[in-house]
């Protein structure tokens, strides 16, 4: 299975790509599980609810990943890396469990969105500012480097992205010497 995760700062369009890749592939995405948590809380998030969020997420990729075994291809909206940097930036520090699964993730490739989309309000966003998310752009590619995870920054509108997005799966594909064809995926 090879498995693609979507990251990036909020608002770069990570969950309509997932959902638009999951569509074109005729597979499943895992949704970001922050979303829930924090419209259930009813409070200021904490840096302790951040590893809850961060637990809960790896979780349900892992029980999906399991429930999907004969899925050629899984999209995942937002991990560990997007948890990591989340903690970083808002409380300058992370927790060691992150930490330590986030060197042990091996995702065959991820997107990572950019922050050319204009921000949109959303009662869970933080950052309009375009000074800010260029910061935490660029610890997205700093930590994308250094764990040298495969990652290609997928830019642009609406239909560019996908293209982008598909062209990058589709060169992965034929590295891993698979063909949707050949398996009757469109």
């Amino acid at each position: 299975m090879l498995k693609i995760a979507i990251v990036g700062v909020e608002a770069t369009g990570k969950s309509t790509l997932a959902e638009n890749l999951a569509k074109h592939y005729q597979s499943i995405w895992v949704q970001e599980y922050a979303r829930e948590y924090l419209n259930n809380l009813g409070r200021k998030y904490t840096f302790d609810d951040v590893l809850q969020i961060a637990k809960a997420q790896h979780k349900l990729i892992n029980e999906n990943i399991a429930k999907n075994p004969s899925l050629p291809i899984i999209f995942i909206d937002t991990e560990l890396l997007v948890t990591h940097i989340w903690c970083e930036y808002v409380f300058g520090k992370s927790h060691s469990w992150i930490a330590e699964k986030l060197s042990k993730q091996t995702y065959d490739l991820y997107l990572l969105c950019n922050i050319d989309l204009p921000w949109e309000a959303d009662p869970l966003r933080e950052q309009p500012d375009i000074e800010k998310r260029k910061e935490i752009h660029k610890l997205y590619e700093f930590y994308l480097q250094k764990l040298r995870f495969p990652y290609v920054l997928i830019e642009g509108k609406a239909e560019k992205r996908m293209h982008k997005a598909i062209k990058a799966i589709e060169s992965k594909l034929k590295f891993f010497g698979k063909n949707f064809q050949n398996e009757g995926k469109a």
